[in-house]
């Protein structure tokens, strides 16, 4: 039995707001369970510098947990004057998840920035966060499309992420704290609605996991994606 008493292959609530945040082209805030991410997208009128002359966009993100997003407090990252590697490889991750779904040439020398902000954790920040930041993302490519900044619709397909691990012997989907932190193995799957994988982070924390665990995973990443897909939809189309 799992600590919530879901079954196995069983989310939890996922709820997503779109247009939560007033000022930005495209937002979301979106809820696993008790893991609550703020997503907002914004549109920049110039690409980096790198690509400069080159007719493509860039899609970046950033990622942060407030200081009690957690059971106690942590120091802001902003005023220790650093970002720890956990942060950096998190908004890496969604950076790279919402880039595999954009035609950076439709966007032209454009950038979209993804802002990721953790206002209670309680396991999945990274899944949320990606999930959530593709309903931001299509607002504000929409946005874009609508306002005449762009020829053609950028997007490709769609996106959406999930955890799923081994617990007390059992391949479970979308592991909230108290599974997470006792775990014997942790993946997560970004998968996008056509069923591409886009990237698989996956660690077995005690020993190794078989190949047949990792595919009963893969399977259950699927049903947990297919789900989010689902929300994402009513809330976006």
């Amino acid at each position: 039995m799992r600590p919530s008493g879901r079954a196995a292959d069983e989310m939890r609530q996922v709820e997503m707001i779109p247009g939560y945040a007033k000022h930005a082209e495209g937002s979301c805030f979106v809820k696993f369970g008790d893991t609550h991410v703020l997503v907002t997208a914004t549109f920049e009128q110039k690409a980096p510098p790198w690509l400069r002359d080159t007719g493509k966009g860039w899609v970046t993100a950033e990622y942060g947990m407030l200081p009690r997003s957690t059971h106690s407090r942590m120091s802001r990252e902003a005023a220790r004057g650093n970002q720890t590697g956990r942060t950096q490889e998190i908004q890496r991750l969604i950076g790279r998840a919402m880039r595999a779904i954009v035609d950076l040439t439709a966007l032209g020398e454009r950038q979209i920035r993804i802002d990721c902000d953790v206002i209670q954790a309680d396991g999945g920040t990274r899944t949320a966060s990606i999930s959530g930041a593709y309903v931001a993302l299509k607002q504000c490519c929409d946005w874009l499309y609508n306002e005449g900044f762009i020829e053609r619709h950028p997007l490709t397909d769609t996106i959406a992420a999930v955890s799923c691990g081994i617990f007390e012997g059992q391949a479970v989907l979308d592991l909230d704290y108290d599974e997470d932190s006792a775990a014997s193995t942790d993946a997560n799957f970004v998968l996008t609605g056509s069923g591409g994988i886009v990237e698989i982070q996956g660690t077995a924390e005690e020993e190794a996991f078989s190949e047949e665990e990792f595919l009963r995973l893969l399977r259950l990443a699927r049903i947990g994606c297919t789900e989010i897909g689902k929300t994402q939809k009513q809330v976006i189309g």
